[in-house]
């Protein structure tokens, strides 16, 4: 399991039928090795409705509450508090870089689509900070070190006014990344540093961001209503193209997190399920 498998456009997307991983350990193990190697997997063949999401928390335990709810819903709405729930174009992010312990596995159903645009689009965020740091080492310890001001106020599930600092890589002990906190819609006006260290941030932060978008390194496709895409929200960035908005909701995703403890967990207990069987 310590072993990553990265990818850039080139990913081979990995799926599994919905069904086979809520009934089958053998299935459900795969799932869960996948998540941590590659970092994404596609669930396909679910239900075009509207609880999935919560049968698949129950598979691995539970689901991950936020102040956008236990589950979410992902559409064009007149009042939008959060700029997914526009027809505009998503840049590459993670989510909620605003909490101190953000989600660390994000899953999106697709219960609805639109005809023409709303491509999803990911990028392995851990492959493209390997190339940063080959290629700019110092652009590489800026982001590793330098605490960003996020925040995110509103009303949802409950109202909220949240507010912390984040590294854009977090690294471990060896300098290896672990976490990438990146969502430029929540990151504050407020940037309290030396005023000598701003240009050089930001120089260093375009050219992760050109890295992020390099045709090389983003992956693009298209959801299709059943399907439940699964990843690391550590890990994956992930972004959506533009679509026209219509009289009626032309596209719907229902979105959920999860924790990696709950998750690493479940594939502990299946490892020893399919062990034992076998």
């Amino acid at each position: 399991l310590s072993e990553r498998q990265y990818w850039g456009s080139d990913l081979q997307l990995p799926k599994i039928p919905f069904e086979e991983i809520m009934y089958n350990d053998e299935s459900a193990y795969k799932w869960l090795c996948t998540l941590k190697k590659v970092g994404i997997v596609l669930l396909t063949g679910a239900a075009t409705r509207q609880g999935e999401l919560v049968k698949l928390g129950h598979r691995i335990g539970f689901l991950r509450l936020t102040f956008y709810g236990p589950t979410w819903q992902v559409q064009d709405k007149a009042d939008a508090n959060n700029v997914a729930y526009t027809t505009g174009k998503l840049c590459f992010h993670t989510d909620y870089p605003v909490l101190q312990h953000p989600p660390g596995v994000q899953f999106l159903h697709c219960i609805k689509q639109t005809a023409a645009g709303g491509e999803s689009e990911v990028v392995d965020g851990f492959h493209v900070t390997n190339k940063l740091k080959k290629r700019n080492p110092e652009a590489y310890q800026i982001l590793s070190s330098t605490p960003v001001d996020y925040t995110d106020v509103g009303v949802d599930y409950c109202d909220f006014a949240m507010q912390c600092k984040q590294r854009i890589i977090d690294v471990d002990s060896r300098g290896q990344a672990v976490r990438i906190n990146y969502n430029n819609a929540t990151r504050d006006t407020v940037f309290d540093i030396p005023a000598e260290k701003v240009r050089p941030f930001y120089a260093a932060l375009k050219e992760f961001d050109d890295l992020l978008n390099s045709a090389e390194h983003k992956f693009t496709y298209k959801l299709k209503p059943g399907d439940i895409v699964t990843f690391d929200n550590w890990r994956v960035l992930h972004g959506r193209q533009s679509y026209q908005s219509g009289s009626e909701v032309t596209r719907h995703l229902e979105g959920a997190y999860a924790d990696w403890d709950v998750v690493m967990s479940r594939l502990r207990l299946l490892r020893r399920s399919v062990v034992n069987r076998d």
